[in-house]
């Protein structure tokens, strides 16, 4: 009876650190959360049914698993996952590989693959993800859209985060040639866009412009809806393997869906013209690819309870949260802002303190490529830099935010969240009556 009582979850938790107080506040949390989880489960149900139809109607078989070398010629695996993640976010094809090496390259690549010299590139949801802005030549780089000759503007968003049809309408010109949504915040405070936000606007400027494209950037959005960008019209959805639809088991990789036209440009960038998808040999990475997207309507389910936790856990400690606690949830990324850059640094302590991997490891800001000022990363991860994982980051500057997101499991993503909820209680930066 004795070894039962220790075996109870509030001294596990005391174990791994986490007070009485702490504890119990978590658990009035949870119980007060029961419906937002249940609504959560029911969409990755729903999502896991499109997945596993989009596998049968492909006939994928144990032989899809065997992995291609050098030049890559007949690997059914890889060109089979391709029409499954084509089937499943309802588009005409998809380019699923491993050469793209991660969330920013594959926009880069859907970017240039689509655009030439003379075109212009207009974001239509206000300032781009911070990586993305030497891409297009925002912050000088060596290789940018600019230096061939492809022109940017941006539209903001309103005050209160929704598209500025009339600025995007005056925005469109004769050469105005692909047209950018970000799906998530990235590191700016507003609220990430809904995908039936996101499908309003597509079907404006395709009713103005049907010839201009419209790529959408989807990464930490996939499977927290029962719709994607693409069910709405959007020429490329584009996204990471090492976020959502990895499921947390593709060790790299990106995803373009779109039009057929768009995919095959892609492929040619990607790789060479007269080559094109032909080529790039899927090695030993097709069983991951595919058992990781069968699992990521659960995982992101996971990581979306995870974010609703961490958001009224903080609020009720009077943090701004954004998107705040009783708000709908259009990705999985939770923005904490904290005012000090040592409410930032404890916040990413107590998230790497509650990993699995490197949990001894303090993260210290540094200056990370393709960002402007210095970041501090938490993310104790069996795949590096997986942000479906448990991970938070935050650049070191004002209003001093923490992006939390991800947590294979829910329970670990609770763990993570009472970890760094101690860190800053340990610090003095909470109280708790």
């Amino acid at each position: 009876m004795e070894n039962t009582r220790n075996y109870s979850a509030e001294n596990l938790y005391a174990q791994m650190g986490i007070s009485e107080k702490v504890w119990k506040r978590g658990e009035e949390v949870c119980d007060a959360l029961k419906d937002r989880f249940e609504a959560f489960d029911r969409t990755a149900e729903a999502n896991q049914l499109k997945v596993i139809g989009a596998m049968q109607k492909n006939r994928i078989s144990a032989e899809h698993f065997i992995g291609s070398t050098g030049y890559g010629y007949n690997d059914a695996g890889r060109d089979d996952l391709e029409k499954v993640y084509a089937d499943t976010f309802h588009t005409e094809d998809a380019l699923v590989r491993t050469q793209i090496t991660c969330g920013t390259h594959a926009l880069s690549l859907a970017l240039a693959a689509n655009l030439r010299p003379g075109d212009e590139l207009v974001s239509v949801s206000g300032k781009p993800y911070d990586t993305l802005e030497e891409v297009i030549g925002i912050r000088e780089s060596r290789g940018s859209l600019a230096e061939y000759g492809i022109t940017y503007r941006q539209v903001e968003l309103k005050e209160d985060g929704s598209f500025d049809f009339e600025a995007i309408e005056s925005a469109l010109r004769p050469n105005t040639r692909l047209a950018a949504i970000q799906r998530s915040k990235g590191y700016l405070t507003r609220p990430s866009l809904s995908v039936e936000q996101i499908g309003e606007a597509i079907r404006f400027i395709k009713d103005l412009c049907p010839d201009i494209l419209v790529m959408v950037d989807n990464c930490y959005g996939e499977f927290v809806d029962c719709v994607e960008p693409s069910d709405f019209g959007a020429d490329m959805t584009v996204g990471s393997l090492i976020k959502n639809p990895g499921g947390g088991l593709a060790p790299m990789g990106g995803y373009i869906a779109g039009t057929k036209e768009c995919i095959e440009n892609c492929a040619v960038r990607l790789t060479s013209p007269g080559l094109g998808r032909e080529v790039g040999a899927s090695l030993e990475a097709n069983r991951s690819l595919y058992q990781g997207f069968f699992l990521a309507p659960t995982v992101t389910a996971g990581a979306l309870k995870g974010a609703v936790f961490a958001a009224n856990l903080f609020e009720q400690s009077g943090f701004r949260c954004i998107p705040g606690g009783s708000e709908r949830r259009n990705d999985i990324i939770q923005a904490i802002e904290f005012g000090t850059p040592d409410g930032l640094i404890r916040f990413c302590e107590g998230i790497q303190a509650a990993a699995p991997v490197d949990s001894y490891v303090m993260p210290q800001p540094w200056a990370m490529p393709g960002y402007d000022s210095d970041v501090i990363m938490a993310a104790g991860a069996f795949i590096q830099g997986s942000s479906i994982e448990l991970s938070a980051d935050g650049p070191l500057h004002e209003p001093y935010a923490a992006y939390f997101q991800g947590g294979l499991t829910w329970y670990h993503a609770k763990f993570g969240i009472l970890k760094a909820y101690q860190n800053l209680m340990d610090a003095g930066l909470i109280r708790l009556s």
